[in-house]
């Protein structure tokens, strides 16, 4: 799922850049055959080009059947990957719905920092 990774096998996991370490992460969450996969920002800290990577997974996941659950602060990312969303406001579920049909004006008042 990950070739870039193939070549660093030898390499403790503590030696890996986050991007590698996020895609290992993925890699041992698969390792156990769940039904579902829960990622919380796999984006943090990533580089664009291993964004792309991790994007790419977890939509081929995804179109094979695997349930995924995905907390994101990238919301562009959620938003091309996901079928639904839920946007919280201080613990609690401020906007949702089907993604297909989202206006980002909607709870763009939420993104702000």
């Amino acid at each position: 799922m990950f070739p870039p990774l193939r070549r660093l096998l030898d390499r403790p996991a503590g030696l890996l850049s986050g991007g590698q370490a996020q895609q290992l992460a993925i890699a041992r969450a698969l390792v156990s055959k769940a039904q579902v996969l829960v990622l919380d920002e796999p984006t943090e800290g990533i580089q664009p080009s291993i964004i792309i990577e991790i994007e790419d997974a977890i939509a081929g996941l995804h179109a094979a059947g695997m349930t995924i659950l995905l907390v994101e602060q990238y919301v562009e990312f959620a938003l091309r990957l996901a079928q639904r969303h839920a946007v919280m406001d201080g613990g609690l579920i401020a906007h949702s719905g089907d993604t297909a049909s989202v206006d980002l004006a909607t709870f763009s008042d939420l993104l702000a920092v």
